[in-house]
């Protein structure tokens, strides 16, 4: 039976309380790593800071379900909005599971208490007449018959340089700015795809230019004494340059919190208005005494975490709320924002699938660890950073195999060696530890690097945090290696002791410095110390524990025993990384696609196995004698097809039976290749048609027209019926034609008349539909396998 929760946490006078929100993610897909670094991850390292020093700290956060983008993703999986937020609130609360966030509270904005908090701010809004009426001008779409939200449009941004192609109605997720939906460009309805047009609409407004005095004294005190990242000063500076404009807070939706207004009763707040109160209210869920966090901005500090892209709506929309209320509100105190985690060559993107997300990380096998150390060290905190897998792999092998995991591996299995070759398992004594120069020198290092990690970490310069408590790893191998300790066991057993009950301590030191960072390392280290985290884990200067970092030695007792040391850390190798990185090229939806095709493939290949082979085909293999044998040697692999898109064919103007087509298959320039198919295919359907082309071959001159490529057909026994091989209808131009079960690069250049050529002949196998295949594997596309018309056990060439 598991146990009870814990009670609510409560403010407590004389303590350091603090209160820990994140950006609430919207509810509307899978968060990808760049969203986990953003907002989750770094709030969850900062908060188990704060317990790790002992002060009195929450941490809030959930999923943000109403608004445009539920809706929008209630549209595309024919559902409710309610279905789509229980889908994948659930979704969400397991991959952070998985990544070892620990929330005090991980609620919903869909909750009662949304409702509640956010209807009661509205009456006073109203009270204080900081909101007014106006008619806006709102895009109609009238094949829905509804006004759009924001999200429901898209179009060109209208901001100079940018013309991003794809621009949400309220916001460009290239350049950031901030819309109205009425500035696009060339518009589009996201659900039928048709323009709208636009109609006036009456609205609600907060008065952001009337409260523009409070705001701006609240930023200019705050943001100083909160030490606001520089990057969250810009863009607040940024919109306050430009001039505050009343801002709408009402939506023509129905998934949302109501109005609570007569004439507003069909309408619903909008998103920028009730996410940020969903802190309020998940924390009002978490506790009835949520005023105690909320309404005592002196004894209560507020830090906020979030990307870039979400700085005004909690620099200046949330504050402009809560000041016009006129109620004693605790008030954002410090903002800590990252920029852009890209990936590998592009951006980390939810809509449109790119990168690698939240329950990809959990199908590698690597350690939710790794990942957060990873993310953590490559926190982008000024500027963006780029993910790639070689540099996960570097990191981890170098930094957490090669450093950390091999100090505390060498120091751990010395100490459990038996007597005679180590100590048993029991932590030996060291008197007179300080008097050792090399472990003075030790202590006095590491003691800087604990200040430094403190001083980072108060200032939430988390990435600067942990490569201090790095360092003191780094500092532990070298003077491992300079004791000589293997040696000193023999010829000078105190120093020995010394050198190993002063490497334990570091050892467990680092368990509690790495902790906010990689949670399930530290437990594993603890674990082999034989200790318990929930006793053993704390760095309080009350304490006595942050003096102790100028003695080491003084962290664990004489006479401790400790458990069975294991490695912390395995090498991910290069064949691995490589196949990560073609795992996770291209789209979720193209990876999804991809993996229905493999299996598709598989399942093709497994039925046309039993299939007999045609006694032409069988006579003709039989025949190949020692060429068969030679062409065994070459893998189809070294074969470079491609999906092609045939962009315009005409017939040879030297050779009544050629055609010269230009094909597209995924360059900057088409390809100029000559196919001999006029006898068999009318001219008017090699036009704009997709088909499959095999690309390294030498370039042939073929009656005074060069042919950089070739078209894939196939054909009967006697050569007097050929049809093309088609690639599925939704393959991407450019995309490589695969077979499962071989593996490896393209030869730059083969001639026509090679023996990989003859190779790849192969039967075409009827299995209700007529597969194309090599040695009964399938051609495979990531959108399914390859096929012909009506032939049948004829051959592809």
């Amino acid at each position: 039976m598991a146990s009870p929760p814990p009670p609510p946490k409560l403010p407590i006078p004389g303590r350091r309380n603090i209160l820990i929100t994140s950006a609430l993610p919207y509810v509307n897909n899978v968060p990808h790593l760049g969203n986990i670094i953003g907002c989750v991850l770094s709030a969850d390292v900062f908060a188990r800071y704060c317990r790790l020093r002992g002060y009195n700290a929450i941490y809030i956060c959930g999923t943000d379900e109403y608004g445009t983008a539920t809706e929008t993703k209630a549209l595309e999986e024919k559902c409710s909005p309610k279905e789509i937020c229980d889908k994948y609130h659930v979704i969400h609360d397991e991959v952070y599971k998985w990544f070892d966030i620990k929330f005090d509270k991980f609620g919903r904005t869909s909750a009662p208490e949304q409702t509640e908090v956010c209807q009661a701010i509205f009456h006073k809004l109203m009270e204080n007449k900081w909101l007014t009426e106006n008619t806006m001008q709102q895009l109609y779409c009238d094949t829905c018959e509804r006004f759009l939200a924001d999200r429901l449009v898209e179009g060109k941004c209208p901001t100079e340089g940018c013309n991003y192609e794809a621009a949400r109605g309220d916001q460009c997720e290239n350049c950031s700015k901030l819309l109205n939906p009425t500035e696009l460009i060339d518009p589009k309805c996201k659900v039928c795809k048709n323009a709208p047009r636009i109609r006036d609409t009456d609205h609600l407004f907060l008065e952001l230019p009337l409260l523009s005095d409070k705001l701006v004294n609240y930023i200019n005190n705050t943001s100083v004494a909160g030490m606001w990242s520089q990057n969250a000063i810009q863009a607040t500076n940024a919109w306050l340059k430009e001039g505050l404009k009343q801002r709408c807070i009402t939506r023509d939706l129905k998934w949302g919190v109501p109005v609570p207004h007569e004439k507003y009763k069909d309408k619903v707040f909008y998103v920028w208005f009730d996410a940020p109160i969903g802190y309020i209210s998940i924390t009002a869920s978490y506790t009835p005494d949520w005023e105690k966090w909320w309404k005592d901005p002196d004894n209560v500090e507020l830090f906020q975490f979030m990307g870039k892209d979400n700085v005004p709506f909690h620099t200046v929309m949330f504050p402009s709320t809560l000041l016009g209320t006129g109620e004693n509100w605790t008030m954002m105190k410090t903002i800590s924002v990252t920029e852009y985690l890209n990936y590998e060559a592009g951006k980390f993107s939810k809509s449109h699938g790119i990168g690698v997300f939240g329950n990809d990380a959990k199908t590698t096998n690597i350690p939710s660890e790794v990942w957060r150390y990873y993310l953590l060290m490559n926190r982008p905190e000024v500027s963006d950073t780029l993910f790639t897998w070689a540099d996960l792999q570097a990191k981890l092998n170098s930094e957490l195999l090669n450093n950390l995991g091999n100090f505390i591996n060498r120091v751990l299995s010395f100490v459990a060696k038996p007597a005679g070759g180590g100590y048993d398992s029991i932590i030996p004594d060291a008197p007179n530890a300080e008097s050792h120069p090399l472990t003075n020198a030790l202590a006095e290092k590491t003691n800087k690097w604990v200040e430094q990690y403190l001083e980072a970490m108060e200032k939430v310069k988390l990435k600067q945090g942990l490569k201090s408590a790095m360092a003191i790893s780094s500092d532990g191998n070298a003077y491992l290696q300079e004791s000589q300790f293997w040696r000193l066991y023999k010829e000078d057993p105190a120093t020995c002791a010394i050198v190993m009950k002063t490497s334990v301590g570091v050892v467990y030191l680092l368990s509690c410095l790495l902790e906010p960072f990689m949670p399930s390392f530290s437990r594993e280290v603890l674990h082999q110390l034989n200790m318990s985290p929930d006793e053993d884990l704390s760095f309080c200067d009350d304490k006595g524990e942050t003096a102790k970092a100028k003695r080491p030695w003084d962290f664990v007792s004489a006479g401790h025993k400790i458990g069975k040391p294991v490695p912390l850390f395995k090498e991910l190798k290069d064949e691995q990384v490589e196949a990560f990185r073609i795992k996770f090229a291209g789209s979720q939806a193209e990876r999804i696609l991809k993996e229905q095709a493999e299996a598709e493939a598989k399942k093709v290949a497994e039925k046309l196995k039993g299939t007999k082979l045609s006694e032409g085909s069988s006579k003709k293999k039989q025949s190949g004698g020692s060429k068969s044998k030679t062409a065994e040697e070459v893998s189809v692999a070294k074969l470079d097809i491609r999906v092609g898109l045939i962009r315009k064919a005409e017939k040879h103007p030297d050779a009544d039976s050629l055609y010269v087509e230009e094909i597209d298959v995924g360059e900057e320039a088409p390809r100029t290749v000559v196919s001999g198919l006029v006898k068999f295919i009318p001219l008017e359907e090699m036009q704009n048609r997709k088909v499959c082309v095999l690309c390294n071959l030498k370039p042939v001159a073929m009656r005074g027209i060069k042919s950089h490529a070739m078209v894939l057909a196939a054909s009967n026994e006697d050569h007097t019926k050929v049809e093309l091989v088609e690639p599925p209808e939704s393959a991407a131009v450019g995309e490589r034609v695969t077979f499962a079960g071989f593996s490896g690069e393209p030869e730059a250049s083969l001639n026509a008349k090679s023996k990989t050529w003859e190779k790849l002949s192969a039967d075409l196998h009827s299995n209700g539909e007529l597969v194309a295949c090599y040695k009964d594997v399938p051609f495979t596309t990531s959108a399914g396998v390859c096929k012909v018309k009506t032939i049948a056990n004829g051959e592809i060439r």
